[in-house]
């Protein structure tokens, strides 16, 4: 099998939201001696990709996509147990992520933990309906140099202007850089609040903070 139909079966996988498959595909790859990375780039994110596009048609439900999310990050783990021992430990940056406080969804924020991971961030993830005060205490626990924040709804948007504020007075805002993402988020809005860095997706966020870290 080539690498191009390996990438289309690991987006179609994550498309069928079928968790076996995608794993069985992970580990094909890995078998085939393909980039880890590369599988994740071009084929398991791409998949994750159309997902969105799906759901943001109709064609695709919030369950399911969930169930998508699951499948990717299951593959993710199997790739990155096979990247070598020194891109795994080399360390770009200290990640603090969480999805605000009031917003339950946690599908994105999962994913870009766990790329970052991949690509050499220590990452903490502090889950999702995360109080901007943990956000705080966790940034100066950790020294983070990332702080990310995502917000799937208009109504816990404003949470990530808030953490903006809580940062400055905390005195960490100059130490760290801040990201937001989410499915209303853009970046009029990054702009607007003071954030640094503006994702629209996973892969995205990751591409940013390897420019802006690696």
């Amino acid at each position: 099998m080539s690498r191009e139909e390996l990438f289309e079966k690991a987006a179609q996988s994550i498309v069928d939201a079928n968790k076996d498959a995608a794993v069985e595909i992970a580990k094909k790859a890995i078998e085939e001696g393909i980039d880890p990375v590369d599988m994740i780039n071009n084929g398991f994110s791409e998949g994750m990709s159309r997902c969105g596009e799906l759901f943001d048609t109709g064609e695709m439900f919030l369950p399911e996509l969930i169930v998508a999310s699951d499948a990717m990050v299951a593959a993710i783990n199997v790739l990155e147990q096979a990247m070598p021992v020194d891109s795994r430990t080399e360390k770009l940056g200290v990640a603090v992520i969480g999805t605000i406080e009031g917003d339950v969804h946690d599908i994105g924020k999962g994913i870009v933990a766990t790329m970052l991971r991949v690509y050499g961030f220590e990452v903490h993830d502090l889950g999702r309906d995360v109080p901007i005060k943990a956000f705080v205490e966790k940034a100066k626990e950790v020294n983070a140099d990332i702080v990310g924040s995502s917000a799937l709804m208009t109504t816990t948007q404003v949470g990530q202007k808030a953490l903006e504020e809580a940062l400055k007075q905390a005195g960490l805002r100059d130490k760290v850089k801040t990201m937001v993402g989410g499915a209303v988020v853009t970046q009029r809005w990054a702009d607007k609040i003071g954030s640094d860095l503006y994702a629209e997706n996973a892969t995205e966020a990751v591409m940013k903070l390897k420019e802006l870290f690696g």
